[in-house]
């Protein structure tokens, strides 16, 4: 006797999965989570300083829940600030093509040219 193939809602769910490893498994992430956070931080508390000139010397969005925005936009901007600074100190980033300074500790020198006189 031959088995019958399952077919329609019968289907096992091992037949279900793609075959190989996921595409984003191999693709390792080079993101610079503290340069980001750290520059990004940065560019927040000078937007909500922009922002809070209005109110604070030209009388304009006088506003408590406007004020209490760009409050908290600068608490963010620093929050952000603080944790890319001990992200960057404590060294927390892997070594990768962007973290030079781990990444050439295991290569070897290129060999150097050498000039033949002719």
């Amino acid at each position: 006797r031959h088995k019958r193939r399952p077919t329609g809602a019968q289907t096992d769910s091992t037949q279900l999965r793609s075959p190989g490893p996921s595409p984003f498994a191999a693709m390792p992430c080079e993101c610079q989570v503290g340069l980001s956070s750290l520059f990004v931080g940065i560019v927040i508390i000078l937007a909500a300083g922009v922002f809070t000139f209005f109110p604070a010397f030209l009388d304009m969005f006088n506003n408590p829940m406007y004020i209490s925005l760009c409050w908290f936009w600068f608490t963010l901007g620093c929050a952000m600030t603080l944790f890319g600074s001990l992200w960057e100190c404590l060294g927390c980033q892997k070594g990768g093509r962007w973290h030079n300074a781990k990444a050439r500790e295991d290569e070897e020198a290129p060999t150097p040219y050498i000039m033949i006189a002719a």
